[in-house]
């Protein structure tokens, strides 16, 4: 009998703990539709209590979702935390509440100044105020991985007792060692009575890089739910990439005797999705849904994949959705085939969206040959952030080569229509840009990190920029720019950067 293991997706939660990674309410709910064709099975929204703009995302994830996946909700131990998450999850077909507490010696005695018998008070007081406002509670012992076993099967005996439904074991700074961590799952089945009646959860973080295996040796010892986030995101180094986790059991499902039931060939385009939106780049060797992870550059190795990929490839490029598209686009591409296209890369826009996409579409379909997946998923993107600006870019003139003086007329627009000019010089031209656009914007910053890559292969690639950028109080943001002039691009993610810092400052002065 093949076991099923659940995911919970926690990129809209932890994932967007990743220093730069913060999305609007829009770009949570585009990211939830894609998780419910990805057919995760539970998918955390947010944490209702830290912001009126978190508490309304996860409502209109709910709206968004439907019944299509459990729509989860983080809390702290506190009961107002917890009514937050309740009002919250009210529209939500199938709502779960996640409440928990720090469990081991350090977080009891460090963090909360809380000796270990208040503490299951507090676990019992508040798993059950949340049992009686949802039916499906699942509490967390945080830092379980470092937690004294005999108390963590105290602590998750008390929630169990007060009603929860899912036991959420988190290694939440990524120390343990695989066979550790499944020790400490086999030892809770073994003394906490009820356990194996319940779902128990793992959240592995990936500090040593550990994430994707402390998880599988979750499963393993009897995890029937694994917590992950696409492409790895999360606090510091990450949580465990529901890629490579699910594609672990994909191929080594039959030995554990247990199945994921996920879409595997959506993974590719969630993963682009997620990358564009929060403007984290995904590394060439990123394992699943990297560059390079079904790239071959080795003599030996093409050989051997030319006679039979399975000489150097396990999986195949097709069953993560990395396949090439059917339909080629040109400029002689019509407006039905672009429709089609998108509608089979996930994407549905109203009739004057999908307008003013196919313009853009001619416009870059008569700068090159044919346009890619990549490319218009890239241009999807790239209006996406545009419509969200406070700043847009309306006009850019570069003047530059050797032994020229680079020299750039830059236009901007803000929100209200206004457009501003200015002219300036600098070392090179993305210098000279950047110049003039931080004359306009007029917000302190500065540039951490600078990125172009060509989207796809070929000399008239649609190239895109990545940029870091650290703000005021030293808070990082993220941008990306696409267009087949890089110059361009590299404006277009500067702005998105700042855009995020204005934003952020903004959402600040209203909360």
């Amino acid at each position: 009998m093949m076991r099923k293991i659940s995911i919970l997706d926690t990129t809209l939660r932890d994932g967007e703990q990743s220093p730069g990674a913060s999305m609007t309410r829009e770009d949570k709910v585009a990211i939830a539709r894609q998780l419910v064709r990805l057919n995760v099975d539970v998918i955390e929204a947010g944490f209702p209590a830290s912001s009126p703009g978190d508490f309304e995302a996860v409502r209109m994830v709910c709206d968004a979702v439907g019944d299509g996946a459990v729509v989860c909700a983080l809390t702290r131990a506190v009961e107002s935390d917890i009514t937050a998450a309740a009002e919250a999850l009210s529209h939500a077909a199938r709502p779960r509440i996640q409440t928990g507490i720090g469990v081991s010696e350090s977080h009891l005695r460090d963090k909360l100044h809380m000796t270990p018998d208040e503490c299951i008070e507090r676990i019992r007081r508040t798993v059950l105020f949340a049992r009686n406002l949802c039916d499906d509670v699942q509490f967390y012992a945080e830092d379980a991985a470092r937690a004294d076993c005999a108390f963590l099967a105290r602590a998750c005996h008390a929630a169990l007792e007060s009603g929860a439904t899912v036991i959420n074991i988190p290694d939440t700074t990524g120390y343990a060692l695989p066979e550790d961590f499944a020790r400490r799952i086999r030892y809770l089945f073994e003394q906490v009575d009820g356990l194996d009646e319940v779902v128990l959860s793992v959240h592995c973080h990936d500090d040593l890089g550990l994430a994707c295996a402390l998880s599988l040796a979750g499963v393993a010892a009897g995890a029937s739910q694994v917590d992950c986030t696409i492409n790895g995101l999360g606090e510091r180094a990450g949580n465990c990439a529901l890629e490579e986790l699910v594609m672990a059991i994909h191929v080594h499902g039959q030995e554990m005797g247990v199945f994921a039931d996920v879409n595997t060939r959506e993974l590719a385009r969630t993963s682009r999705l997620v990358s564009s939106v929060t403007g984290m780049r995904v590394q060439a060797n990123k394992a699943i849904v990297g560059a390079n992870a079904f790239a071959h550059s080795s003599g030996i190795h093409q050989d051997g994949v030319l006679k039979n990929a399975s000489t150097y490839q396990i999986i195949d490029p097709v069953e993560v959705g990395m396949a090439t598209s059917r339909i080629v686009l040109t400029a002689r591409s019509g407006h039905a085939a672009l429709e089609h296209r998108l509608e089979e890369l996930g994407f549905e826009f109203d009739e004057d969206t999908l307008d003013e996409i196919y313009d853009r579409f001619l416009e870059l379909a008569d700068r090159k040959r044919e346009v890619f997946d990549e490319e218009l998923e890239s241009l999807v993107g790239e209006m996406g952030r545009q419509s969200k600006s406070i700043y847009s870019l309306q006009a850019l003139q570069v003047s530059t080569g050797f032994p020229l003086t680079p020299t750039v007329t830059l236009t901007l627009a803000d929100e209200t229509g206004k457009q501003h000019t200015v002219a300036t010089t600098g070392d090179g031209p993305i210098n000279a840009a950047y110049s003039a656009v931080n004359q306009i914007v007029g917000v302190e910053n500065e540039l951490l990190e600078f990125d172009v890559s060509a989207v796809t292969h070929g000399t008239d690639s649609v190239g895109e920029v990545y940029v870091r950028i650290s703000g005021p109080e030293g808070r990082v943001f993220t941008g990306r720019g696409a267009d087949p002039d890089i110059i361009v691009s590299s404006v277009r993610a500067y702005l998105d950067a700042l855009n995020r810092l204005l934003h952020s400052q903004r959402s600040e002065s209203d909360s």
